[in-house]
């Protein structure tokens, strides 16, 4: 076994915890991953679910370090098995080795012989024989006192948590999870902690993808959300649905994905700035009112969490799969903007910027998160707002000779709200004249297309486009989700011999074409990292003639996520 602790943390410390339906794995996890940010840590929690959403198996994957936690590692330290139901089902998803440890219950049958292959320590505590000693005793509350003893933190760290997680329980539930607690933690005290963690930090925030995408959104100033429930981008509606009341806002459950984004191309018509969220499959019946928002230059925001496809696909499983029709999905020449958060505490900024964005060059913004960023609960440092001087143009005296689509600096035409006194215009979907009147000449069509083209593409976006990190002659093209493990395999790569430069695309399109070119001038070898089937990103780039003849794709579908050991395969065989 590692008896390498996490309170000496050269590397960060993986937990996985697993079993059936209501066996309580995931609120285990998430009990452990508060008491690492109690002791001072910073961390990850992801989760895996069977094909039925709800019930069946489950697993709760924990990392923990004293530096900052964007993916799972290349293995785990420590198994905790509730019981063996369906485990195989997490073999790939949990890898361990030689050097990990496994902490089951004798009762729960013979450790399965895909466990035992990799040659990892097992370790029998007996947790059903300690919980049926209590009152509503529970195996996952015992099995949890055993994996803190491990994992190097403190029982008062662990009650503590074990009291925020589960607040909403009667008394008597918390104290029997308490005592099922203690009585794990002092079972087997090996090894013992050899000193102490680093110490709690008090700006630091646990926070999951979609509740940082909701705070995004909220500070971009978005006051209304529509939106139909769909896995894995519910979870956004349901942090949303509270907090915009608290701002003035609203958030209304549609009957569908056509009528929430038009009800959104509706309220923001009407001045307002609006959201939905949703996932793959109701983006693909968004994209006709997309289409509508876009040539009536109306700003809406659609945060789309994938998930694996196509059609219903794996809803519990991340893919960063919708990029194409992300990018490519709208019908006719139909210029917007489309962006990726490269990590959970990123995906606030760049749903604010989003927002903004997409409400000061009216016009449609994509935000490309998925289940793995979405679903997953951080430790992060807490996050700052960013003042962005972005807001739309409206005018209050349009005057006349109003035109609503007239061609002017920057291509951004001001836009009046109903009611305003000589500023009535046709918003539909129709290609218009500058005063919105329908139209069907060509120089019409010209000058409107070259009008929605031009805004976007002159637009200065600054140095918020991408994430740049590192030196050296081969160079990682990443995006969303990727980053993390892809910025963990070149940390690797960088305190060996080899040196590595990395460029996470938090900006998909418009495409900053000549700001990429000339990161990867002089550099001799090109990887595009990504996870889905197709390499879509690394076509893409292709298309858009960034990447030299020699660069290489590393696309790995789902469900599997992307490791950083995997990457830096990849990467030595390009050399």
């Amino acid at each position: 076994m590692n008896d390498q602790q996490p309170s000496a943390l050269n590397k960060p410390y993986s937990v996985a915890i697993t079993g059936s339906g209501g066996s309580g794995a995931v609120t285990a996890g998430r009990i452990l991953l508060e008491a690492a940010a109690h002791c001072g840590y910073q961390g990850l929690m992801t989760r895996s679910a069977g094909p039925q959403i709800r019930g069946g198996e489950s697993a709760a994957m924990v990392r923990f370090s004293t530096s900052p936690v964007e993916c799972m590692g290349d293995e785990y330290d420590l198994l905790v098995a509730l019981d063996w139901l369906n485990i195989e089902r997490f073999a790939d998803e949990i890898p361990l080795s030689n050097r990990s440890l496994i902490l089951c219950d004798p009762k729960a049958g013979e450790v399965p012989a895909l466990l035992r292959s990799n040659g990892a320590e097992i370790r029998e505590i007996p947790f059903k024989t300690f919980a049926s000693g209590l009152p509503d005793g529970r195996i996952n509350m015992v099995a949890l006192g055993a994996a803190a003893v491990v994992c190097g933190l403190p029982l008062d760290a662990m009650e503590n948590s074990v009291r925020e997680v589960l607040q909403s329980k009667s008394p008597e539930v918390v104290e029997s999870a308490l005592r099922a607690l203690e009585l794990g933690y002092n079972h087997d005290r090996r090894p013992q902690i050899k000193q102490p963690p680093p110490g709690k930090q008090d700006n630091r925030w646990s926070i999951t993808g979609n509740q940082a995408c909701g705070l995004g959104a909220l500070r971009g100033g978005i006051k209304f959300v529509a939106a139909y429930p769909i896995t894995p981008a519910s979870e956004i509606l349901e942090w949303l649905a509270p907090r915009l009341e608290q701002v003035g806002g609203a958030l209304l459950q549609a009957e569908d994905e056509l009528a929430s984004i038009n009800m959104i191309i509706g309220s923001s018509f009407g001045g307002v700035p609006s959201l939905t969220a949703t996932s793959g499959p109701g983006l693909s019946l968004m994209v006709e009112g997309l289409g509508l928002a876009l040539v009536s230059e109306t700003p809406v925001t659609v945060v789309n969490v994938m998930r694996g496809g196509p059609s219903t696909g794996i809803p519990t499983k991340s893919e960063q799969s919708d990029l194409n029709i992300a990018v490519y999905g709208l019908h006719g020449d139909a210029p917007h903007l489309v962006f990726a958060p490269l990590s959970i505490r990123d995906a606030i900024f760049t749903t604010q910027w989003a927002v903004q964005l997409a409400e000061h060059l009216q016009t449609v913004s994509l935000v490309l998160s998925d289940q793995s960023l979405g679903q997953s609960q951080a430790i992060i440092e807490a996050s700052e707002e960013v003042d962005l001087p972005l807001k739309r143009s409206v005018t209050d005296n349009p005057g006349e000779d109003y035109r609503r689509y007239q061609t002017v600096a920057e291509n951004i035409s001001p836009m009046s709200l109903p009611g305003t006194p000589d500023g009535m215009y046709t918003a539909d979907g129709l290609e218009h004249n500058d005063r919105g009147t329908p139209s069907s000449m060509a120089s019409d069509h010209r000058e409107q297309l070259n009008k929605r083209q031009q805004k976007l593409k002159q637009f200065d976006y600054g140095d918020y486009w991408a994430e740049v990190f590192g030196d050296g002659d081969t160079c990682l093209i990443t995006w969303g989700s990727s980053t993390g493990a892809v910025k963990e395999a070149a940390d690797q790569l960088n305190h060996s011999v080899s040196k590595v430069r990395v460029i996470a695309l938090r900006m998909l399109a418009p495409l900053q074409r000549d700001k990429i070119l000339q990161l990867i001038d002089g550099t001799a070898k090109v990887l595009v990292v990504e996870q889905n089937h197709g390499g879509q990103l690394f076509h893409y780039l292709q298309s858009e003639s960034v990447l030299p003849g020699t660069a290489e794709s590393l696309a790995q579908p789902g469900p599997l996520p992307l490791r950083p050991g995997r990457i830096i395969r990849a990467y030595q065989a390009l050399n």
